[in-house]
């Protein structure tokens, strides 16, 4: 009954588990069913008990979709999936599986049946919110927040200020929202949580800032007074081919790349040699710092920054 399209002849039963990946309340089976003919497909194993008011058509375990509707359909009346959930459903790589995230208007009292789920339904948290205009749902199935509002949800309710820049980030570098889009979401949201950090997050992200270890990268040269670095500049090099250096101070040519994890991969190491040498050749100066060194002892690299640009002919203002 699920995962199949029903054929000509199926039943609203049919059709409605097919919509709901086989996930009832037992208000919606009792009401084309009989309640009798419920508790007999539960008593003979044919249908499965999830929780109270919830019903499987089936007796497997969840599937991911099941799962998603278990969520949403314990949590009442007009709750949609949203936060990292809702932004996972629309594609978002990259971010944490569970708990299960969902959304209710703030007059309504979460269900308490969510406490009693089984060993193959993940957490569910539930959020209430005073403010879910009908732009900000998407039609799906289940319902979810739309990608720019389950980013703004997800980064207020990630549990750091580095993991709700791991939301930002992700949803926009993978082009599954835009900046405006999430801007556009801020400004009808004035209590956000991380309202400041996601607005200038956004800023960076405009700016140029395609990952984490990028927006680090700005935050240090913000927090020590640096200049700042254009992000991602396009140049050209002797072979004609394209390449993008990750920070550039154009006016003191100074090159900074900041080194990821694949960069440790010896498939990576010849380009990246070529490329370093192309900058070297043509008069720059280039430093390169892991993420890690950026992330775990930023005076120290700041260190290095202020020196190469002092040595380069920069003074800060005073």
């Amino acid at each position: 009954m699920v995962g199949t399209l029903p054929g000509n002849v199926a039943g609203e039963l049919e059709w409605l588990a097919f919509e709901q990946a086989g996930v009832l309340t037992t208000a919606q089976a009792a009401g084309l069913l009989t309640e009798g003919a419920v508790r007999g497909l539960v008593r003979s194993g044919r249908w499965r008990s999830i929780c109270r008011g919830i019903l499987l058509t089936g007796n497997g375990r969840l599937t991911r979709d099941q799962q998603l509707w278990v969520a949403v359909l314990a949590a009442g009346p007009e709750a949609v999936l949203a936060g990292p959930t809702a932004a996972a459903e629309a594609g978002v790589r990259g971010l944490r599986a569970e708990p299960l995230h969902v959304l209710i208007p703030a007059q309504r009292r979460a269900a308490t049946l969510l406490r009693r789920l089984p060993v193959d339904m993940p957490a569910v948290v539930v959020h209430r919110t005073a403010a879910l205009p009908e732009a900000h749902i998407q039609l799906a199935r289940p319902q979810r927040t739309t990608t720019a509002r389950a980013v703004v949800d997800g980064a207020g309710w990630a549990r750091s200020a580095e993991e709700a820049q791991v939301v930002l980030a992700s949803a926009c570098q993978q082009r599954r929202v835009l900046p405006e889009e999430v801007e556009a979401v801020l400004a009808v949201l004035p209590r956000a949580p991380r309202r400041a950090l996601i607005r200038r997050t956004l800023a960076d992200i405009t700016g140029g800032a395609q990952a984490l270890s990028e927006l680090d990268f700005l935050s240090l040269c913000r927090r020590h007074r640096l200049p700042r670095p254009d992000l991602q500049k396009r140049r050209t090099d002797r072979a004609g081919r394209v390449r993008w250096l990750d920070a550039y101070w154009r006016e003191w040519r100074l090159h900074v790349e900041v080194d990821g994890a694949h960069h440790m991969d010896v498939r990576h190491w010849a380009d990246d040699m070529r490329r370093q040498n192309d900058v070297w050749t043509t008069g720059d100066r280039i430093l390169r710092f892991p993420a890690w060194l950026v992330r775990a002892h930023p005076d120290e690299v700041a260190a290095t920054l202020r020196h190469a640009l002092s040595a380069a002919g920069w003074r800060p203002e005073r």
